[in-house]
């Protein structure tokens, strides 16, 4: 046999633990170098700056 539940859960029940499956907007804060929008603890994208020290290079376009 399959996994078989002894008690069936009820719809208020499942619904509940379903309305946590939502999707959360990204968080982002301001470059302190450029004032970009990023997300924290990640390398700014249009500067290429982390923690105030240049780690990667940007080619202007």
């Amino acid at each position: 046999m399959g996994a078989v539940p002894k008690v069936r859960i009820s719809k208020s029940r499942g619904r509940k633990r379903s309305s946590q499956w939502k999707i959360k907007a990204r968080s982002l804060v301001t470059c302190d170098w450029c004032g970009a929008p990023k997300r924290p603890h990640h390398v700014c994208m249009s500067c290429g700056t982390y923690r105030g020290e240049q780690v990667i290079e940007i080619e202007e376009e």
